[in-house]
């Protein structure tokens, strides 16, 4: 029985099984031990990679032009994939690349979950999900698949995500910042059948219309979703038609495990066996903000180690263990949500030839302890904003991944990667009179961490959409009561290093023509630097402060013809709102949310960037004049920091180096540096005290009470550390 007639005979879940076995008895994906196709007629297969993975991307671009979201068309959160009949990923479009897995998730949760009998899964269904605990990361992003048929049997499925600017959640937006369980996160889909006959029914397009804020969005994005999967199912039929099933079967199984392959010989190539450590902290502030239900009104610390096992034959095993328990709070993260950190980082360092599968991710394998933050043990968790803790998370892994790489020689391979990407929501009555709600994906533009050879990027990079566009700013006046007064660069908001990283930027809204805009901001670290640098680098500043201008004087400023504000401007002791604008002046650290705004009134918001590279004193003085001339660097982190005395001429408005006294005070820095170390010993025995009285603060001291207590593994090492008592406790 040919391999074609024997899965014709099964279930969908028998094969899936069979597939699992297969694996489990050979090491290789569905048994494929030999990449047959690809040694007897490599032209012919990767001509068919080739064009499929074209027609993922033409769909993908094809439903942009559909959507009505402008986080959809401007900023391009969406990305289309072809599965196998089992789900799993054979080639992806460009775009959101986290989804490499967590729609097969959803696709297997379907066939595991007896869906072939009831629902049914017929040529022409729809099925929806946005449930996270199923196969996706965070509420917003909501996935549309399609099974492709061919002749009566599945021969795969057709899949597009998009993240969603409105969910109909407590707080308005996709990012549901106050959502603390389940049941505030908003509209959920749980792996329905939402359409037929190639349509999406009724009754589901009214549940939209009748749940969301602003149901537009949605329903638009779904339908471009739907028209991708059309599309892209179409295209494969045809192309069945033309290479024969037999051969799409194998070939495209072949893929992925050449996709296995392949993650295993890069990780051989590009980095050194062993084990590799790295550690992050995440602060958050919530206690006594408005709208904090009883159960999450304390201040929060989260501690993320992650330990690296790199195997000899390239196999990548992510340890998570020691991190804290979930919470009461929209921050936690399930295992399809690590599955898309996962991905979002090997994409961006070691798959970024458009080839990635799940093969990868069969090559790789991560420990998600469960009743943590990665892995709760129940599914009535809140996930909402889910990138506060997975970003910092697999910001450590793409440090350590960088060492391996530095490790063995590919300097130019390192880079410090991903920081946390605020995010800014709103609701209440839009500048039309009706009723909205809008995340601003302006911030997928922020600033990368700088690499082994060279400066960060610079307001151009998030790490969960490498294609990083920020939108313009017109488009998202259509959809929000606010103008823009500007958007500028934030000086010092890169790490500082011999290779800086990539600045932010600040944006500065007048709130326009509404009685009522509520304003609600998630997914940024205070107090504690939530990534860090590389190699002496610096950690970029934590973007932990909101101004908002109530009853200003704008009309006036404005009438009169005087100086407007722009920016928060680079002095860091007087904002320019304050020194230009009349009003009730008010500072927010941690997350914004507080009374609504309405007309006239002011808010800014920053963005995060990048850690730097290497010692902020190697750094070429004249790079650091440039950065200053730029705007990117201030002067006075220019002299504290990189040890840079600067010239000002007045007159020509220009900086300069002075070189000797810059050479001089260089040296200076060295000896301080040298006189105030201390053998690593001495300085463990002086803390081993403050350990021992639990002199910590409040949150630090709860920090490890919890990691202690769902840990034994780090409550043994951290008193092996210390050299405590077996008892210890914190």
């Amino acid at each position: 029985m040919n391999e074609a007639v024997e899965n014709k005979t099964m279930t969908f879940k028998e094969q899936l099984l069979e597939n699992d076995r297969k694996f489990r008895e050979t090491g290789c994906y569905a048994g494929i031990t030999a990449l047959t196709y690809r040694e007897d007629d490599p032209l012919r297969y990767e001509s068919l990679h080739t064009k499929l993975r074209s027609m993922t991307i033409a769909a993908r671009e094809m439903a942009r032009s559909i959507s009505a979201s402008p986080g959809v068309r401007e900023v391009g959160e969406m990305v289309v994939a072809l599965y196998t009949p089992e789900g799993d990923a054979i080639s992806l479009s460009t775009g959101i690349m986290v989804h490499v897995h967590t729609m097969s998730r959803f696709i297997k949760w379907m066939i595991q979950n007896g869906y072939e009998e009831s629902p049914g899964i017929c040529p022409g269904d729809v099925f929806a999900n946005n449930d996270a605990f199923i196969g996706t990361v965070q509420v917003p992003d909501v996935m549309v698949v399609v099974p492709i048929f061919h002749n009566d049997e599945l021969v795969g499925w057709a899949g597009t995500v998009a993240h969603e600017l409105e969910v109909g959640g407590i707080t308005p937006g996709g990012d549901v910042y106050l959502a603390q369980e389940r049941f505030t996160e908003g509209l959920f889909v749980c792996a329905e059948k939402v359409g037929e006959n190639d349509e999406l029914r009724r009754d589901y397009l009214i549940r939209l219309e009748r749940n969301l804020r602003m149901p537009i969005y949605w329903m638009f994005d779904d339908k471009a979703k739907l028209a991708a999967n059309l599309e892209l199912r179409d295209q494969v039929k045809e192309l069945i038609d033309e290479v024969g099933l037999d051969y799409f079967k194998r070939a495209t199984r072949e893929f992925i495990e050449e996709g296995r392959r392949s993650q295993l010989s890069r990780v051989k190539q590009l980095m050194v066996p062993g084990r590799y450590r790295g550690h992050t902290f995440y602060g958050h502030l919530t206690e006594g903000k408005p709208g904090i239900l009883p159960l999450g009104d304390e201040n929060l610390l989260y501690s993320i180690p992650l330990e690296l096992d790199v195997g000899g034959d390239g196999q990548m095993h992510l340890d998570f263990e020691g991190t804290g328990s979930w919470g009461y709070h929209s921050m936690n993260c399930t295992p399809a949500g690590m599955d898309g950190g996962l991905f979002v980082t090997l994409t961006q360092s070691m798959n970024f030839e458009g080839k990635v599968n799940d093969g990868a991710w069969l090559a790789t394998d991560m420990n998600l302890p469960s009743g943590t933050w990665t892995n709760p043990d129940r599914h009535t968790v809140a996930t909402a904003t889910s990138w506060a803790l997975l970003l910092p998370a697999f910001g450590i892994f793409q440090r350590l991944i960088s060492r391996g790489f530095v490790s063995r020689g590919f300097k130019e391979e390192a880079f410090v990667g991903q920081v946390n990407s605020p995010m800014v929501e709103m609701g209440g009555q839009s500048q039309y009179g009706s009723q909205f709600g809008m995340a601003m994906f302006e911030c997928s533009a922020a600033g990368s961490g700088a690499l082994g050879i060279k400066d960060g990027i610079d307001n151009g990079y998030v790490g969960w959409n490498p294609e990083s566009d920020m939108g313009n700013m017109e488009v998202w006046e259509q959809g929000i009561p606010m103008l823009y007064l500007g958007r500028s660069i934030a000086a010092d908001s890169g790490g500082v290093g011999r290779n800086r990283g990539g600045t932010s930027f600040t944006s500065l809204w007048l709130v326009h023509n509404t009685d009522e805009v509520t304003i609600a901001t998630s997914e940024h670290s205070s107090r504690v630097f939530d990534n860090a640098g590389m190699c002496g680098g610096y950690p970029a500043p934590t973007a932990h402060r909101h101004f908002t201008v109530r009853n200003s004087n704008m009309k006036q400023l404005i009438e009169e013809q005087k100086p407007l504000p722009h920016s928060l401007g680079n002095d860091p002791h007087i904002t320019d709102l304050e020194r230009l604008v009349e009003g009730d002046q008010k500072e927010v650290e941690g997350p914004h949310i507080d009374r609504p705004l309405q007309s006239g009134d002011l808010f800014a918001h920053s963005y995060n960037g990048g850690g730097g590279y290497g010692d902020p004193i190697e750094r070429d003085p004249l790079e650091v004049v440039r950065d200053v001339e730029n705007g990117y660097v201030t002067a006075e982190i220019a002299q504290r920091a990189h040890a840079v005395v600067l010239e000002y001429d007045e007159k020509r408005n220009t900086w300069s180096v002075n070189k000797t006294a810059t050479e001089a005070r260089r040296e200076e820095v060295r000896k301080s540096r040298l006189s105030k170390a201390m053998p690593v010993e001495d300085w463990i025995e002086s803390e081993r005290e403050r350990v021992l009285e639990g002199d910590f603060v409040t949150e630090v001291r709860k920090m490890y009470q919890d990691t202690m207590s769902i840990s034994n593994h780090f409550a043994t090492e951290f008193r092996e550390f210390w050299n405590l008592p077996d008892d210890f406790t914190m």
